[in-house]
């Protein structure tokens, strides 16, 4: 096969031909290494035409609608997986067989637990501190506290490592949560699922036995595999950032966290909730409707749309049967519940919508089932670092393959002050 070059040409006569990287699915990259032998830099703020690396990991098309991890369609694994089966996809690049799947949740188990010095420094926070600046802290604590397997060089050390996050996120998120309204902290209790285990952790308490709901359970699993991973998205080029300077994979981690937390970003679920809530009653939606279609007015739909999919957002097909069964499992029946099902008719069936593509996306349902199950909104955010952190997780990894670890290192379009003197204030 003829191998593809763009011709750059500049008016001051110079021309280059820069090579063209053709990857296995989606559009092929200039590689522009060269121009800055040139004196050139490319100028693309937020890095939105800019592949800043190759991975293996996941794939996006956003016009037809397509999420692949390791090539499965992501409805495919949300149906037919559990969240460790596809934590071990992403981190190995293959699903396990049955043997490689019991020994990898039994690997999980054993390392749920957290260090019993960590239950005392969350007594360092303010009860009243959000969630997401513990799980910050926490988190790249936790360096301090496993520093027996830092060499990022050794593949025994980061093997390792990947595993401790995987297993303790969840320990962690709930101990938020419970540390947040006074409660006990709860220990794992390894006998159940991923999920179950987590649900265990946020609503069991040392007074009376609790049982987890398998339906709720469920949806919680399919939370976290429809946010395991998202490509290189504000978190995971964050975390791959911070990962290229060497840093430790729990500092990393901890920078994904805080990247996460920007309400561009980990707070959709939580603005849609508190949409829904401003809406208030089902009367009021069509004043709201009406706002959403003026061009003039500020208001804007959480929770419809994506800035990524132009078509219809693959996980929320998975997501509206799981929230349609949480509602029907739970009896609930609230203004809220009431606004956001009305909303969803709206959307899916209003020519404005449609024509406009604005579809409810994984953020309008996963708020509407976490708010069910009861989990607090200012806890939204901390949902999504746990089911995000197995994709971080598989991106720091992918980094140590032969000539992928290259220090990040933008450059800029410097438009301030050309060189001048300096003169000291007692001559001026």
């Amino acid at each position: 096969m003829t191998e593809l070059t763009a011709k750059l040409s500049l008016s001051d006569g110079r021309e280059l031909n820069l090579p063209v990287r053709q990857g296995t699915l989606g559009y092929d990259t200039i590689d522009v290494q060269q121009l800055v032998k040139n004196k050139l830099f490319t100028f693309d703020p937020g890095f939105m035409s800019t592949a800043s690396c190759a991975s293996e990991i996941t794939y996006i098309d956003g016009d037809e609608g397509i999420l692949l991890h390791r090539g499965y369609p992501i409805a495919d694994l949300a149906q037919n997986a559990d969240y460790l089966e596809v934590a071990h996809l992403l981190l190995f690049g293959e699903r396990p067989n049955a043997e490689e799947y019991k020994n990898f949740v039994q690997l999980v188990r054993k390392h749920t637990l957290v260090h019993e010095q960590i239950s005392r420094f969350f007594h360092g926070f303010r009860r009243d501190s959000h969630p997401m600046a513990i799980m910050c802290g926490v988190s790249g604590a936790l360096a301090a506290f496993y520093h027996d397997s830092l060499d990022i060089n050794d593949i025994e050390h980061r093997e390792l490592t990947a595993i401790r996050l995987l297993a303790k996120m969840p320990t962690l998120a709930a101990m938020c949560y419970k540390y947040s309204i006074g409660q006990p902290f709860m220990f794992p209790l390894n006998k159940l699922s991923y999920s179950g285990n987590f649900l265990h952790m946020m609503f069991a308490t040392p007074c009376e036995p609790y049982e987890v709901n398998p339906v709720l359970e469920r949806a919680m699993d399919r939370i976290f595999i429809l946010h395991a991973d998202h490509e290189q998205n504000a978190s995971t080029s964050t975390v791959r950032t911070a990962a290229s300077s060497g840093a430790n994979p729990f500092a990393c981690i901890a920078a994904g966290i805080a990247s996460l937390w920007g309400p561009a970003h980990g707070g959709a679920n939580e603005a849609c909730i508190n949409m829904l809530e401003e809406i208030g009653t089902v009367d009021r939606i069509p004043e709201y409707i009406a706002r959403a279609k003026d061009r003039n007015d500020p208001f804007r739909l959480m929770g419809f749309g994506h800035r990524v999919y132009k078509n219809y957002d693959p996980r929320a097909k998975v997501m509206r049967k799981t929230c349609h069964e949480v509602l029907q499992e739970l009896g609930i029946s609230t203004p809220l519940f009431e606004v956001a099902m009305e909303l969803e008719r709206i959307a899916l069936s209003d020519p404005y919508f449609i024509e406009h593509k604005l579809y409810p996306n994984v953020d309008f349902y996963s708020g509407i089932i976490l708010k069910a199950i009861g989990i607090p909104t200012s806890m939204f955010t901390v949902m999504f670092a746990l089911a995000r952190t197995v994709g971080w997780i598989a991106h720091w990894k992918e980094m140590f393959k032969p000539g992928n670890m290259k220090i990040v290192r933008p450059r800029q379009l410097y438009v301030g002050h050309t060189q001048r003197p300096f003169e000291p204030m007692d001559k001026s």
